[in-house]
Parts: C-alpha cells; structure tokens; sequence
C-alpha cells in the first residue's frame, strides 16, 4: 500500500493479541550474539548468515536467498509482490574474540554483548514481529553483511530493491529513549594522500620536501570548508580528521603522508559543496603533490522522507497502549539513507531500546523488545 494512501486499520483482535515471547527472544538474541560477526572477517559473516538463515527460516516459515557478493554474504526473503521492505544487518564492528571481554548476559533487565544493540536485537524483534503477522504476502527481508563498512557490495542490491517498494523499515538501533530516526545526515568519506620528498633529517633536511608539514597545512584547510560549507548552506556540517600517519624514520624528512576524514553533512547542497571544496585543495607547498580518493558515500535522509510513515507508526502506539512515540535526528548513517536516497519513504530507528553502540557499554533494555516487536508487526501490517 502506498504511504500516501489511508492505512489498513489493524484489526481489534490483533491489537489484543499477546507480545512476543520475551524468553523465546532472548534465547534467539543469545544465538546471534555468540554467534560473531566482524564485518572484515568475511568467514565469520558467513558463519552468521548461516544462523540468522535458520532463526528467521524457523520464525517465517521459509528459507532465505543467501546472496555472496565479492565474498559477503547477505539473506533476502521474500513474499508476494514487492510493498514494503524490512532492512537490517548482522555484522559488526566487534573483533573475533570480543565475547571474551564482552561476553553475553542478561543482567537487571539489560543484555550486553557484541553487537547486540547495534543490531542484532532490532533482527530478533523483526522475525518475532513477522511471525505475528497472518500473512507476509508483499513483504521483503534484506539482512545485509557489510553495513557497519561502508555496505560496498551490498548497495545496489539494497537500491535496486528499494526502488520496487513503497515504504521501507530500517530496524537499526533507536535514538535514545527509544526515539525513532527520522533524519539522518549524509556521509562522505575522503583519503588525502601528500607526496613530498625525502632527504636526511640531519644532514640536509632543506633538500626536502616534508609531507607531515604540508599535511598540517592541509588540516587547516579542511577547518576553513567546514566553515565556508556552514555559512553558504546552513549549520550542522561536520569534517573531521581520523587516521593519521606519515613518515618512514625518525632520522628522515617525511615523503608521504595520509590522511582520512569523515565527513557528515544535513544535506545534499551542503555534500556537494563540502566534495567541490576538497577536491579544491592545492598544496601550500608547490613542491609537494596532493591525491585526494573518495567522496560522497551515503546521501542524508531527510525528514520528509519518513514524515508520513512517523505518522503512520506514531497512530498505531497508542492503540497498542504504546507511549507517544519521538522522533529524532542523528548524525550516524545506515542503510536508510540509501533507500531514501532512491525516492522511497523511510522509516528508521525501529529497532531495539538501549544505547552504546559501538562502545565498552552496549546494551540492550529487554522489557522493551515485545512492544518494539508489537509496534513493527502493526506497522508492517498497515503497510501490506
């Protein structure tokens, strides 16, 4: 059903059906958790498809496409003809062997582990709330592999896939207090590479020419864009310099440095004139040589790309006996942004309730899984 369009209301016995198991959920989250999945080690991905393959074969009654493109593995199922797509992940940006140091539990209320907020939680409540569902007729499920590296083998699959749907639902982590993400910035990611010349620090160091210095130079320059790109297109522009590195000896003129920078920015004025701007840049140095890789990675999402389907989720929480549901901004990317980068509406941040993603204090608040899974069974259904 297109989002423009009055909504199916859900039916009265739906909305008095009970939530989902939360024992059955934990148990199934407490399988995916200790089931590791680093995002660059491509064997450990696989291991994971294979049990997110079974958990949501068992919970939606069909087994999934297992797609490997440039060695990652992804799932898709789907059901009917295409109306509504469900996205997630099941990598992470944890380590093989972080479950030593972050080992599962369920303690008070919350669980811990690698990836268990960001997201393996939100993949949990999407099967339980599918398998609610009477039907799945008009529903895709893409459970993708390398989201938290960018998702270079897995973006024209997702487009490709978006552009056939009326509305997608992103079950990546919540906002904090469990806001919906209705916007999110665009993302550009940069590699600024300068050649120099070596010489002996010692000897004769003004037979040189030296990377470090003329890259120093080039941070300076990178300050001045976001400035520049704030003034010409409003605030919220952020450059920032991550990795660093340059020389070869302590003895030695520097001939290369590199640079990387992680750009986010509200907008598309404000992508296009930061990318105008860095591949701009000149050396101070004219002895010195600049290479300037990357650009423009994940378009923002804007707000009126979710503006209805908020609408569409927010009318549904309190037939449910849901709180009011919020709505937030963020900075962080997914692969919403791609979706709504190809025209269809997008609805983010349905995924689990908790907070640290990423970070020594991931967790995940359990009480709320089968209401978030209540919520996206409604919506999903609203949708068909």
């Amino acid at each position: 059903m297109p989002v423009d369009q009055e909504p199916r209301p859900p039916q009265p016995d739906a909305m008095s059906a009970p939530a989902p198991d939360l024992d059955a959920m934990l148990a199934d989250l407490e399988e995916l958790v200790t089931c590791e999945s680093y995002s660059a080690d491509h064997a450990a991905v696989a291991r994971s498809a294979r049990v997110v393959a079974d958990q949501g074969s068992r919970l939606l009654g069909a087994r999934p496409q297992t797609l490997v493109i440039d060695g990652v593995t992804h799932i898709q199922w789907t059901f009917g003809a295409p109306r509504v797509l469900l996205l997630g992940h099941h990598d992470t940006v944890w380590p093989i062997g972080s479950l030593t140091t972050h080992p599962w539990q369920v303690e008070q209320g919350i669980a811990r582990g690698p990836g268990v907020f960001d997201m393996k939680a939100g993949l949990v409540q999407m099967f339980h709330a599918l398998s609610c569902l009477p039907s799945l007729d008009g529903v895709c499920v893409l459970v993708t592999g390398d989201e938290e590296v960018g998702s270079a083998t897995s973006r024209h699959l997702i487009e490709d896939l978006a552009r056939q749907f009326t509305a997608t639902l992103v079950l990546e982590p919540s906002a904090p207090g469990g806001a919906l993400k209705t916007s999110r910035k665009g993302v550009s990611l940069y590699d600024i590479t300068v050649h120099g010349r070596a010489a002996h620090s010692g000897l004769e160091p003004e037979k040189g020419v030296n990377a470090a210095t003329e890259l120093a130079h080039q941070l300076l320059a990178l300050g001045r864009i976001a400035d520049t790109v704030t003034d010409r297109t409003g605030p919220g522009t952020t450059l920032t310099p991550t990795l660093m590195s340059a020389g070869t000896a302590n003895n030695t003129v520097p001939a290369r440095a590199d640079l990387s920078v992680d750009v986010r920015v509200p907008g598309a004025a404000a992508q296009e004139a930061v990318d105008r701007l860095i591949r701009d840049l000149r050396p101070h140095d004219p002895a010195a040589r600049l290479r300037i890789d990357g650009g423009p990675n994940r378009p923002p999402l804007d707000a009126d790309a979710s503006h209805k389907l908020f609408a569409l989720a927010d009318g549904i929480a309190p037939r449910l006996g849901l709180a009011p549901l919020r709505r937030a901004a963020v900075g962080g990317a997914s692969d919403g942004n791609y979706t709504a980068g190809v025209g269809c509406p997008t609805l983010d941040g349905l995924g689990a309730v908790g907070d640290g993603a990423h970070a020594d204090h991931e967790h995940v608040v359990t009480a709320t899984m089968p209401d978030r899974a209540r919520l996206l069974a409604h919506l999903v259904g609203a949708l068909q």
